[in-house]
């Protein structure tokens, strides 16, 4: 499991987080994922790209998990 920390942020966007942990090496490779439905985001398939994370939220991405944090 991976953690990201927020910092003084309110939230970050879903495929800015994917790009930061580089978990997609573009944001074009970010956006594919999320359209086919590869990211779950507390448990349901987020097809927002743009979805704002704020601190709890647990991200998925096959066997990774990402935690949110303050």
């Amino acid at each position: 499991m991976k953690t990201y920390s927020l910092g003084k942020q309110e939230y970050v966007e879903l495929i800015a987080l994917l790009q930061l942990l580089n978990v997609c090496d573009s944001g074009g490779e970010a956006k594919h994922l999320v359209n086919e439905g590869g990211v779950l985001v507390d448990g349901e398939t987020e097809t927002r790209k743009r979805r704002k994370l704020r601190i709890g939220a647990k991200v998925q991405i096959q066997d990774l998990v990402i935690q949110v944090e303050k």
